[in-house]
């Protein structure tokens, strides 16, 4: 029975588990604590082997200072006393009375193989009873330095460097320095146990830190999916507010944009369905009621059978424009081929002067080869060349020219028409886009400039539109441009 209440509650308490953390939020703090976890587990050692390190250096560098006093004083001691050892015995009397070791350093004189005399005193015992130390010491002749651990928690290691002392250049003594690490070593752990009081401290106020800014921090994504929820087909219009900077603050931009672009599709899909439903249903509804009066007479079917006729060869061209543009966005819309720039724009000059009578102009041609597909960049100036002829008088000029720069191919197409308005210049390049000052209907369903917009994308580069009301417009199509050694 207890074992089925135990498993019953371990049940209960993973399925608290896995609904608590369910939350982002709670995942994120789970995450942060973790981490500081993580940061204070590795940071406290790190700071107890540097810490304890740089301890070590300084205890080696007083040391080494203690050492490099004493050598000062006995050179010039040397170079102005006679080398004996009634002299050398009144230096080091004065020396030890004249100097003060560091706190938890000794200085030791060793003469005629025994202690002469140590400061302060008296001596550690272990100091005088462990072989690694003063036995030892006691029968150097030459200038060592040394660490030595003793059991004694009082002592610690016990680092030491040493000088010789001579009298006529023959070993007569030692003057050793000493440490003690125990002093150190017990300031340098009680400066580690209150860095980790002081790291569980911040980690503690941290996280109830990051519990409270986190649930401020959260609004924005609880209110991005409150505002998701509300968005439906009639209802495109909810916005985030963006309030402050940051990552959270981008997110409301990011999902205000997305939203836009959303509502811009949907409203431009609404249009073409319109648009197309409008496009198609007159030329049925001028072949139906065509066809609903045609009588008997063989004239009068002949006039139906030619507007019937004319009807259906509109919508095949304006089905066709629409495959077009559907096909631009796929892969292998394009054919490309190596092209002559001079002979094609003179092919095409050929054939748009054929289509009205205007004043043509070929400007300047340029030479070169260059890579692209040759029917759907006929089409495309065929387009604009014919869309100048709409919209230009029998005295107007329509100019085709060709230009290469560094790293651009352009074409253009000029007239002196009607031009177009600044707030159409952007809009025309839409589906089904007319300018709202053009004198005369268009005979095309609107499409004529997407299609050339849509060429211009497939070849990687642009179109751009030039114009004044009453002076005329310039199209130009941009292409990256590369020599003949790279078109080769």
């Amino acid at each position: 029975m207890k074992l089925v209440i135990n498993c019953l509650n371990l049940r209960y308490f993973g399925q608290f588990l896995r609904s608590y953390f369910k939350s982002t939020r709670n995942r994120i703090l789970l995450l942060y604590f973790i981490s500081l976890l993580g940061v204070f587990t590795i940071a406290i050692p790190l700071f107890q082997v540097l810490f304890f390190s740089k301890v070590d250096r300084r205890v080696q560098e007083n040391l080494s200072e203690e050492l490099a006093n004493f050598r000062i004083i006995y050179q010039q001691w040397e170079s102005q006393n006679p080398e004996t050892e009634e002299a050398l015995v009144t230096f080091v009397n004065e020396f030890l009375a004249t100097t003060l070791p560091e706190d938890d350093n000794f200085h030791l004189i060793i003469l005629q193989n025994q202690l002469y005399h140590s400061k302060p005193t008296p001596l550690p015992s272990v100091i005088q009873s462990h072989p690694e130390l003063l036995p030892k010491w006691i029968t150097l002749n030459t200038s060592v330095a040394g660490t030595v651990s003793v059991d004694d928690p009082e002592v610690g290691s016990v680092v030491y460097k040493t000088h010789i002392l001579e009298i006529n250049n023959e070993p007569t003594g030692l003057f050793v320095a000493v440490h003690l690490t125990a002093g150190e070593r017990a300031e340098a752990w009680a400066a580690v146990r209150i860095f980790i009081e002081v790291a569980f401290g911040v980690m503690l106020v941290a996280f109830l830190l990051a519990w409270v800014a986190s649930h401020q921090l959260l609004k924005p994504v609880q209110q991005l999916a409150k505002t998701a929820q509300s968005i439906n087909e009639n209802n495109l219009n909810q916005r985030l507010a963006v309030e402050g900077r940051g990552e959270l603050a981008e997110l409301a931009s990011t999902f205000n944009l997305m939203m836009d672009r959303v509502q811009d599709a949907f409203e431009r899909q609404r249009n073409f369905i319109n648009d197309v439903s409008h496009e198609l249903r007159t030329p049925i509804t001028i072949i139906q009621g065509h066809l609903d009066v045609m009588t008997a007479d063989p004239q009068d079917q002949a006039q139906t059978l030619a507007v019937v006729s004319d009807e259906l060869e509109r919508m095949k061209r304006f089905v066709n424009d629409m495959i077009l543009l559907a096909k631009a966005e796929q892969n292998h819309f394009l054919q490309p081929e190596r092209i002559d720039l001079q002979r094609f724009i003179q092919d095409v000059f050929s054939k748009a002067i054929v289509l009205a009578d205007r004043n043509w102009q070929l400007a300047a041609t340029a030479e070169g080869i260059f890579w692209g597909d040759r029917q759907r960049l006929t089409g495309a100036l065929m387009n604009l060349l014919e869309n100048a002829i709409q919209h230009t008088q029998l005295e107007d000029t329509i100019e085709l020219g060709s230009a290469v720069s560094a790293q651009t191919l352009r074409f253009w197409v000029r007239d002196t028409g009607e031009g177009i308005a600044e707030a159409d210049q952007q809009r025309i390049f839409n589906r089904f886009a007319r300018a709202t000052n053009r004198s005369r209907a268009s005979e095309g369903a609107g499409l004529g400039l997407a299609i050339v917009a849509a060429m211009m994308k497939a070849h990687g580069g642009s179109v751009e539109l030039s114009s004044e009301l009453g002076v005329g417009a310039t199209f130009t199509l941009i292409f990256p441009w590369k020599s003949n050694a790279e078109v080769a």
